[in-house]
């Protein structure tokens, strides 16, 4: 069967004959280590290879949830492995951001953690050789010249005059571009392929280029530095792994993945498989563009919960089980598709909804006084932690004749089907009793600034003895206990689904993506040693 069928026979069959979830990489590696397949009889191996130059976000976590689920599906393993082949921007400071989000969404590498920089010497070593075989040679042509002479999708590519530099000439300024003897952008290392291929990356790729910018493990030791697509197959093909999925813009360089992996020594060959990589509206996922939204001071760090970052959906209150929900829900196809920033939320309100404990909040409060409750009179309530699980327990609420209840549960005036407060009407208070708007204050401006109702006492528990029902039920605190805090609510940071298409993604940012009500209501329980709290 070929690749594409075999892609489209696992999306039109999301399920196998055991209903387990499968894709087209699960596919091509049952294959792969069936009898007569490239690896039969090896462990199926995996690497998740992030570069440590920012924080991990959602579109790095689907790449980590297929490496690692890919492993365990199979009993395989999955390496942790750096990418810092470049250290422009790599920092310690990522590495361990990296570590700590990979543990927190529930992976472990165990003693298989490494980095890019650790195979420099068998990365060089390498590149000797290919020069020793006339496959690479030295370029005196900059930046700007390589790029003019690449050629089109439609017109060849032109040689460097430098293409036929005798081998040993190529050899001896190599090792002169690493003995640190030339400035940056004066020399390079090419591949010698082919500049008529249809395939850009394969006309005559650089491998090296000179940069004497210090290295955040290395320091000067060394002041060249391999390219990705060089580094990449000597580092998978050195820790011995078996698939190297990848996302789908590295599908044009897996001819040069290939073409490496086959003319270099190296103790493995690993198969190169791509998938479609993460795309949701309403957010940007270039670390790039992240990072100029943080050094600009338009969001609060890497960590802030308007960033799709891990560290930003933590403090937003994601589970890495809502995350993980999420991932099966998209699937792993090779087509790229755009996803809803809503699927995401639906995730994590499904995930909360089963284990999150439940607490009363009054975020824009108004008072509510019960006319006829005694005023030196305050009772306790039970209320259950979450109804969907019965190990979550309960608590004690307090009850009393002055109240806060939101503003927006009160009108005078109601539309149609409207069933909270409103004179006349009668409502639940949640976990309390039955209670009905009798009347209300306002100011000369006209605005609501108290309501006042009658309870009725034989509703206690919040149902009543003679069997009648109530249409709207309200929450509410205790104004004796009650706790204020801060509450910064967060919404997307982008007004436009696609911000990545605007001239200036300044233009579409949310004025509301994050409101401050400094003054909210919460009930007691979540009361800690400080009198004032900030929740998000």
């Amino acid at each position: 069967m070929s690749d594409d069928a075999k892609m489209k026979n696992s999306a039109d069959n999301p399920e196998n004959e055991d209903n387990e979830l499968t894709n087209f990489i699960w596919d091509f590696i049952d294959e792969d280590i069936a009898p007569g397949g490239k690896y039969h009889g090896m462990q199926v191996h995996t690497r998740f290879p992030p570069e440590p130059n920012g924080f991990l976000h959602i579109g790095h976590a689907k790449a980590l949830f297929i490496n690692f689920e890919t492993a365990k599906r199979y009993g395989g393993l999955c390496n942790l492995r750096m990418d810092d082949t470049n250290p422009d921007k790599e920092d310690d400071l990522f590495v361990q951001a990296i570590k700590d989000d990979v543990h927190w969404l529930g992976y472990d590498w165990g003693d298989r953690f490494y980095y890019a920089s650790d195979y420099f010497p068998k990365m060089y070593e390498a590149a000797v050789e290919l020069i020793k075989k006339d496959l690479a040679f030295v370029d005196e042509l900059s930046a700007d010249e390589i790029r003019e002479t690449r050629g089109t999708l439609t017109e060849p590519g032109q040689e460097s005059p430098w293409r036929d530099r005798p081998i040993e000439e190529s050899l001896d300024l190599f090792e002169r571009m690493k003995n640190g003897e030339f400035p940056d952008g004066s020399y390079t290392l090419r591949a010698k392929i082919d500049m008529s291929s249809g395939n850009m990356n394969m006309r005559d790729p650089v491998l090296y280029r000179i940069s004497h910018q210090p290295h955040h493990r290395t320091k000067d030791k060394w002041c060249i530095y391999p390219m990705y697509d060089f580094a990449h197959t000597i580092e998978d093909a050195m820790e011995g792994i078996t698939h190297s999925l990848c996302s789908l813009e590295f599908e044009d360089h897996r001819p040069l993945y290939n073409w490496v992996r086959d003319n270099v020594t190296l103790p493995s060959s690993p198969r190169q498989i791509e998938f479609a990589r993460l795309n949701i509206n309403y957010t940007v996922m270039s670390k790039r563009k992240l990072r100029a939204l943080i050094e600009e001071g338009l969001v609060d760090g890497w960590d802030d919960p308007r960033l799709p970052t891990l560290r930003g959906l933590r403090r937003r209150g994601f589970t890495p089980e809502a995350i993980k929900q999420f991932m099966r829900g998209i699937g792993v196809t090779k087509q790229e598709t755009v996803i809803d920033y809503a699927f995401l939320e639906h995730c994590i309100r499904d995930d909360l909804n089963k284990r999150a404990e439940r607490r009363m909040a009054v975020l824009d409060p108004i008072e509510l006084e019960i006319t006829n409750y005694p005023d030196d009179k305050t009772e306790m309530f039970e209320a259950t932690n979450n109804p969907e699980d019965k190990d979550a327990g309960t608590r004690e609420i307090s009850f009393s004749k002055h109240l806060w209840i939101e503003r927006s549960d009160f009108m005078v005036d109601p539309f149609k089907k409207y069933y909270r407060l409103y004179p006349g009407n009668e409502v639940r208070l949640m976990n309390a009793y039955f209670v009905t708007c009798t009347g209300y204050d306002e100011d000369d401006d006209g605005n609501i600034t108290k309501v006042y109702a009658e309870y009725d006492p034989a509703s206690r528990g919040g149902s009543s003895p003679d069997g009648r029902k109530v249409r709207g039920t309200i929450h509410w605190v205790d104004q004796k206990t009650a706790m204020d805090a801060e509450v910064r609510m967060y919404d997307r940071l982008f007004i436009e689904e696609d911000p990545d298409a605007a001239d200036d993604y300044h233009d579409v940012l949310n004025p509301d993506s994050l409101v401050v009500i400094p003054h909210a209501k919460l009930e007691a329980s979540l009361q800690d040693e400080d009198d004032h709290a900030t929740y998000q």
